[in-house]
C-alpha cells in the first residue's frame, strides 16, 4: 500500500531520499527487484 506522498505523486526510485528511506518496501511503491540468484 502506497501511503508515501512521494512515491504517490512521482515514485520511490525517483525521490531525493530514495537510498536512505528505511520504509520504502512498507509505505512506498519499492518492489525488490528479483535478480533469479540461487534459484535452480
Amino acid at each position: 500500500m502506497t501511503i508515501c506522498p512521494i512515491a504517490i505523486i512521482a515514485g520511490c526510485k525517483k525521490c531525493v531520499l530514495f537510498k536512505v528511506c528505511p520504509a520504502k518496501g512498507v509505505i512506498g511503491d519499492y518492489k525488490k527487484e528479483d535478480s533469479g540468484e540461487g534459484r535452480k
